[in-house]
């Protein structure tokens, strides 16, 4: 599949020119048609035949393997989850917490990697934020705030300024300390190829509504084995454990012990779709498209103006306007889809491969009376 006829197959872009898939990535009709078909069979056929759960069930373990496949994993090192502020929550909520135990985040997160950390602070644990300059970390800095942590908490990629952190590094860094290494890498997956091995993280948290265009409710996490078989999930249900009715509680070995109980499977079957055209598309197809979109608007940015690296490193770019909000509310007037980012006050574009160099000049001629 070429990024032409990926574009043709997305809905949404009939009649929009569409820059946040860096907040939600519009899912071509194939993808929303598998949702649908699953659905069909799960609640119209399924009852009269193998039923519904066997048939959620295989659905769960098929999606898995995709996932684990997708990412470098072993399909027992993957569990199955809504969202990536989900995930990250499974992992938070597992832990046991006590006054004085220390987590470390960067200034660079999105609100998912701050909020569970803000409430444990409420209960006496402590929270290091290491400071950025321009998207960027200080690893001097870094691995001091490290030192006597229990959890590093970053994303692969920022959502604010589109750079990527150097996760290897840090994850190293993070074990060193003896504290287990979070990723959220929501802004990561399927604008580039992630092995999850490389990158030596313990966990890493993600979904497919974002780069890989897939529907909501589709998340994932990855849990390294020995990590998973260390921990004992507060939040436990069927899918979580061996022997639902027995009277002892054993937990699935691996990242499954973090499924709780009855969700619809339809958004991860339709996220195996949107993985599948992912990989028909190419990680080279599309890193080439976002590089070229990207490089055309960065050049065009007038002096003093752009908030993200001069060679950007993602698909996502913030820049400065005269009136951010009034800017987004005026280009979403013409058709032009972006968004507003409060920290720096901001405006960021997300240039994927279904976007053309049309998709540029549309968004730079709008926005020439806010310069």
């Amino acid at each position: 599949m070429t990024p032409a006829e990926l574009r043709a197959s997305i809905p949404a872009l009939d009649e929009t020119v569409y820059l946040n898939t860096g907040a939600h990535g519009p899912s071509p009709r194939r993808v929303v048609d598998r949702a649908t078909q699953f659905l069909e069979y799960h609640e119209y056929v399924s009852p009269s035949e193998e039923g519904p759960y066997p048939t959620a069930f295989d659905a769960y373990e098929e999606v898995r393997e995709d996932v684990a496949a997708f990412l470098g994993a072993e399909t027992e090192e993957i569990a199955l989850t809504q969202s990536t502020t989900d995930g990250i929550n499974r992992l938070a909520t597992t832990l046991d917490w006590s006054p004085g135990d220390v987590v470390v985040r960067t200034d660079l997160e999105h609100p998912a990697g701050i909020l569970p950390w803000r409430r444990l602070k409420q209960e006496g644990v402590e929270v290091r934020v290491v400071e950025s300059e321009r998207g960027r970390l200080d690893m001097d800095q870094y691995a001091e705030a490290v030192q006597g942590a229990d959890l590093v908490c970053f994303s692969a990629v920022t959502w604010n300024y589109g750079t990527r952190l150097p996760v290897r590094e840090m994850a190293d860094i993070a074990r060193d300390a003896g504290a287990l290494s979070l990723v959220d890498a929501v802004q990561a997956i399927g604008q580039f190829p992630v092995d999850v091995r490389e990158w030596g993280a313990d966990v890493v948290a993600a979904a497919g509504h974002k780069w890989l265009l897939g529907p909501w409710g589709a998340g994932y996490l990855y849990v390294q084995r020995e990590v998973a078989e260390s921990l004992e999930p507060h939040a436990v249900g069927y899918r979580g454990v061996k022997e639902p009715t027995s009277d002892t509680m054993e937990f699935e070995p691996g990242a499954k012990r973090f499924e709780i109980g009855t969700t619809n499977p339809a958004p991860h079957v339709a996220l195996r779709e949107a993985m599948d055209l992912n990989r028909a598309i190419g990680f080279d197809r599309i890193e080439r498209q976002i590089s070229t979109l990207t490089a055309q608007f960065v050049d065009a940015v007038p002096e003093g103006r752009l908030v993200s690296p001069p060679d950007p490193e993602s698909g996502l770019v913030s820049f400065t306007v005269d009136d951010s909000e009034l800017a987004v509310e005026r280009l979403a007037a013409d058709g032009v889809v972006v968004r507003t980012i409060p920290e720096p006050d901001a405006v960021r574009a997300s240039f994927h491969a279904f976007n053309d160099e049309s998709d540029v000049e549309a968004l730079l001629a709008g926005l020439d009376d806010h310069w």
